[in-house]
C-alpha cells in the first residue's frame, strides 16, 4: 500500500479528528526484539518522515538509548494512514522492554486501547515480555502478536508462532510476519490495526478530562506535559486547571507529536498530544494528574496510576559538598521525567549531605546516575545497593530500615525482608543450574511449566536483597545469556537477618555496615576487612580493621604500621642499647594507637561503598 501523501498528512492535522478514525496503540517487546526498528518502518511508511530525517532508532532520543541499544522512555508519535479511501490517525506509543522500565509501560499502556506483542521470530517470548502481555490483558487491551526479524537465517516463524497462538488463544495463522530491518509486512500490520484495535470511547460534549502521561522540562520553555484527552477538548489560550494540585495555568501552545512536536488547532476525545503552559516549577505537573476547563471543570478525575514501589534504594552523594543544591534541581527534574524514581534528604559522617534514593532496579539506578552525570555534569558517589527493612523490636513497636545505621540498637524481636515473586524463563538444558541458583539465593519454587517442549517457565518466591546484586549476572552466565527474568513485588517475609558492624581501631564506622542474612555475615566481614586493608593507607601506629556481629568479632585484618627505624645510628656496641630504643619505640607506638584517629581518604569510601574494587587494588 502507498504511503500517505503530505495532502492526507494536512488533512488531518488541524483540530479535532473524529474518535472513530483513531487508532491508540503501543508495541510492547523485549529488549532488543526490534521494536525501534519496526517503529522507524512505520514513520516511513506513512510519510511523517523522509527519506533525508531518517536515522535509526528514530525515537530513541536520548544518548544513552542510543549507545546502549535499549529505550528507556516511552515515545509518542502521530501518524497517518489511509484504508479504503479513509484517512485514519494512528498514534503510536514505543515503550521500553526491560523490567526496570516497566512503569513507563503500564502508564502507556493507560492511554492504549490497543497494543502490538512483538517477538523476535529467532529467539521466541521472553520474561518480561511475558510479564507485560499480562499488564496489558490487565487493562483490557486488543492484543495483536507480530512475528518480527523473519528475514533472519536462524529465524523459525512456524515454532514461535505456535508458542505464541497457545499463549494468547489464537490461530497461528492470525500472528503476522514482519521484518522492520527490511520493511516486510509493515502495511499489513497497520491495515489489521485499523481494523482490529477499537477506537477510543469519549464524550466530545462532556466536561474536558485529560490523562498526562508524561512529562518533560525543557530549558526555554519550561514543562512540557503529555496528555491522552478522554472527554471533551483541549483548545489554545484555554485557562486550564491540574484536579490534584488545583493550580491553574494558560495553554500557550499545545499540538502533536508527528514525529516532531506541531502545533494545531487543539486535540479532542482519545487524541493524544503535548500541552505548553511556560511553568518552570516541575512540582506543579504530575503524571497520573487530570488537567480540566478552570471556567467549567469537571467533578471527578480519572483514575490515576497506581504509584510504582521503589525495590532498590542507594545513597547518591556529590563529590563536590556545594554540588548538593544542583543535584537536589536535578533530581526534581528528573523526577517530572521519570515518575519511578523517589528520594529523600539523608547526611552521612563519611560522605556528607546527599539523596537516599528509591529505584526499580539496578539498570535503573545506573541510568539515572549516568543521567546525572552527562545530562547535569555532576560528579557522585553511589553507596552499594539495599532494600529496606520492617523491623519489629521488644515492646511492639515498629519501624523500616533504609540504611544500616538506622538499624536499633536494642533487642529486636522480629526482622522482615521484602521478597519478590519472579519469573525464569529458560531452555530445559539449563533448569538444574537455575534451580541451583535460586537455592543459593534462599529462593523458594512456586510452580514450574513446560511452555513448549524445549523452555521452560520456573516461578520462586526470592528475597529482594539476594537478586538486587549481581543475580542477573549469574543467571545469564550460568544459561549462555538464555535465560530471561522478570519480577514484581510480593509482600515480605521474616528472616534471620543480622547487622554487621565493620570496626576500625575498635570504632565503628557506621558507613561501612550492612544488614545480611546470618549465613552471609563471614563472607560479608572476611570480603569488606580484606577491601579495607588494601583500600586504607598505613598510619604510623598498628590497625586493626574488625567485622563484628553485636560484640562478637567475626573477621579481622590488620594494616601494618610505618615504622622509623630506630637503630640506624647503632652500629656495633651491645645488644642491650638496641633493646632500649625498641622499647622505647614500641612505648610510643602504643600511646599513639591509643588516641590516634585512622582518618579515611575519600577514595576508600567510593571504592569499598560503591561494591566494586578499584583499578590497581583487585586480587
Amino acid at each position: 500500500m502507498p504511503a500517505s501523501t503530505p495532502a492526507e498528512i494536512a488533512q488531518i492535522q488541524p483540530a479535532h479528528t473524529p474518535a472513530e478514525r483513531i487508532r491508540n496503540f503501543c508495541i510492547i517487546a523485549h529488549i532488543d526484539h526490534g521494536k525501534s526498528t519496526l517503529a522507524d518502518r512505520m514513520l516511513q511508511l506513512t510519510g511523517v518522515l523522509s527519506e533525508r530525517d531518517m536515522r535509526a532508532q528514530y525515537l530513541d532520543r536520548m544518548d544513552i538509548e542510543r549507545e546502549r541499544g535499549i529505550t528507556i522512555k516511552s515515545q509518542a508519535v502521530r501518524m497517518p494512514w489511509t484504508v479504503d479511501g479513509t484517512a485514519y490517525v494512528l498514534n503510536m506509543i514505543d515503550t521500553p522492554g526491560h523490567v526496570d522500565f516497566s512503569y513507563e509501560v503500564s502508564r502507556s499502556l493507560a492511554a492504549c486501547e490497543g497494543a502490538i506483542l512483538l517477538v523476535d521470530a529467532a529467539q521466541g517470548i521472553e520474561a518480561q515480555t511475558l510479564a507485560n502481555l499480562y499488564m496489558a490483558l490487565e487493562n483490557d487491551l486488543e492484543i495483536i502478536p507480530v512475528l518480527n526479524k523473519i528475514d533472519l537465517p536462524a529465524a523459525n516463524p512456524e515454532k514461535y508462532a505456535q508458542e505464541l497462538a497457545h499463549l494468547i488463544g489464537c490461530d497461528p495463522d492470525e500472528v503476522i510476519r514482519v521484518s522492520g530491518k527490511t520493511g516486510q509486512g509493515v502495511d499489513r500490520l497497520l491495515d489489521r490495526i485499523v481494523h482490529t484495535v477499537p477506537a477510543p470511547i469519549g464524550d466530545p460534549n462532556a466536561k474536558t478530562r485529560a490523562m498526562i502521561f508524561d512529562s518533560v522540562y525543557d530549558t526555554y520553555r519550561g514543562v512540557v506535559t503529555y496528555v491522552r484527552v478522554v472527554d471533551g477538548k483541549l483548545t489554545p489560550r484555554q485557562r486550564i486547571q491540574m484536579m490534584s494540585t488545583k493550580e491553574s495555568h494558560e495553554l500557550l501552545e499545545i499540538g502533536v507529536i508527528s514525529p516532531e512536536p506541531t502545533p494545531s488547532q487543539g486535540i479532542g476525545v482519545g487524541e493524544v498530544g503535548y500541552l505548553i503552559t511556560g511553568v518552570k516549577d516541575v512540582r506543579q505537573s504530575r503524571v497520573g494528574d487530570t488537567v480540566t476547563d478552570l471556567r467549567d471543570p469537571a467533578t471527578q478525575a480519572l483514575a490515576g496510576y497506581k504509584d510504582p514501589q521503589a525495590m532498590v534504594f542507594s545513597g547518591l552523594y556529590p563529590i563536590d559538598g556545594s554540588d548538593y543544591p544542583a543535584l537536589r534541581d536535578a533530581l526534581d527534574k528528573l523526577k517530572l521525567n521519570d515518575a519511578a524514581l523517589s528520594y529523600e534528604p539523608e547526611t552521612s559522617v563519611a560522605l556528607g549531605f546527599g539523596f537516599r534514593c528509591g529505584f526499580l532496579g539496578l539498570l535503573h539506578l545506573e541510568i539515572i546516575t549516568e543521567r546525572l552525570l552527562r545530562e547535569f555534569d555532576l560528579d557522585l558517589i553511589a553507596t552499594a545497593p539495599s532494600v529496606s527493612y520492617r523491623v519489629e523490636v521488644e515492646g511492639g513497636a515498629e519501624m523500616i530500615v533504609s540504611n544500616p545505621s538506622e538499624f536499633p540498637e536494642g533487642k529486636v524481636k522480629q526482622i522482615h525482608e521484602p521478597v519478590v515473586d519472579a519469573t525464569i524463563l529458560t531452555p530445559k538444558d539449563f533448569v538444574g543450574t537455575v534451580m541451583e541458583l535460586c537455592q543459593q539465593r534462599r529462593g523458594i519454587m512456586k510452580n514450574m511449566d513446560y511452555l513448549s517442549t524445549d523452555r521452560v517457565e520456573l516461578r520462586y518466591t526470592l528475597p529482594l536483597a539476594e537478586i538486587v546484586t549481581d543475580f542477573f549476572d549469574q543467571l545469564k552466565s550460568r544459561t549462555k545469556g538464555y535465560a530471561s527474568l522478570d519480577y514484581k513485588e510480593d509482600g515480605d517475609q521474616v528472616a534471620d537477618l543480622v547487622k554487621v558492624n565493620i570496626l576500625l581501631n575498635h570504632e565503628t564506622v557506621d558507613a561501612f555496615s550492612a544488614i545480611v542474612h546470618k549465613d552471609a555475615a563471614y563472607s560479608y566481614g572476611v570480603e569488606m576487612t580484606a577491601k579495607l586493608r588494601q583500600l586504607i593507607p598505613r598510619q604510623n601506629f598498628e590497625i586493626p580493621v574488625q567485622a563484628a556481629v553485636g560484640s562478637r568479632v567475626i573477621a579481622r585484618e590488620t594494616i601494618k604500621a610505618l615504622r622509623k627505624d630506630v637503630l640506624a645510628k647503632c652500629y656495633g656496641g651491645d645488644v642491650s642499647r638496641k633493646r632500649k630504643l625498641l622499647e622505647k619505640q614500641k612505648e610510643g607506638k602504643k600511646r599513639m594507637k591509643a588516641i590516634g584517629r585512622v582518618e579515611v581518604p575519600q577514595e576508600a569510601f567510593v571504592a569499598a561503598l560503591s561494591s566494586e574494587m578499584p583499578e590497581g587494588k583487585k586480587k
